[in-house]
């Protein structure tokens, strides 16, 4: 892991983790070269993940999105635009980030509706800054929720399914309190325990302290 980054950026009104993803390049000459990445859930605020992949150096491949509610893709379109890269997202996630209504940004953001460039599979496999990236669909929080297990590295990008000690709500369009306890019980709680977890909000946590501390242990008593 000596050369794979990862940047938490806490953006928006209700503080989501955007997380610039990066590689250290190797040195040219002399001098240091762009770094590759991969930007997750570009909340708001594009101004400053721009500024940030300048500081940083980072030359972003994609921009990937765990689910489409408007706290998670606000700075997506500006973003896409400003480095001509792919949005990527869940394939059962179209409607509701097309629908305002559905991604809350009627309510929220100004009526945004967001096509993907890349509609994603459970189980696919991407290929980013030299890293296996695999798919993994987790409905609950909404129908087409991913995370994002990059083995190599020991990370789970776990969006709005599991969070430290909690899940995500299951109050909104197209979620399922079901599809959820299913979803972090089948598809996160096999992975390692030493399994990084960084979440769409709060501190991040590991597989282990979740299977013993969550709170959706209690509902499987």
């Amino acid at each position: 892991m000596r050369d794979f980054r990862i940047e938490k950026c806490v953006l928006g009104m209700v503080s989501t983790n955007c997380y610039i993803v990066y590689r250290k390049a190797e040195e040219e000459n002399g001098k240091e070269g762009l770094r590759p990445g991969v930007i997750v859930d570009p909340g708001d605020n594009a101004t400053f993940i721009l500024n940030r992949c300048r500081e940083l150096r980072v030359r972003p491949e994609a921009v990937l999105l765990t689910h489409g509610h408007f706290d998670h893709i606000l700075a997506a379109e500006d973003i896409r635009r400003a480095f001509h890269i792919p949005i990527m997202a869940g394939e059962d996630e179209m409607g509701l980030l097309e629908e305002p209504d559905l991604n809350l940004t009627s309510s929220y953001g100004g009526d945004i509706s967001l096509t993907a460039d890349r509609w994603l599979r459970d189980g696919q496999v991407l290929e980013l800054i030299g890293r296996r990236w695999r798919v993994l669909h987790t409905p609950g929080h909404t129908a087409g929720c991913v995370c994002f297990y990059v083995e190599e590295e020991g990370a789970l990008f776990s969006g709005d399914t599991l969070f430290y000690q909690s899940v995500g709500r299951t109050d909104l369009p197209t979620a399922s309190s079901v599809d959820i306890i299913d979803s972090v019980v089948g598809k996160l709680f096999v992975l390692p325990e030493d399994t990084r977890v960084y979440p769409g909000h709060d501190s991040d946590t590991t597989i282990g302290h979740e299977k013993k501390y969550n709170v959706i242990c209690r509902h499987r008593r």
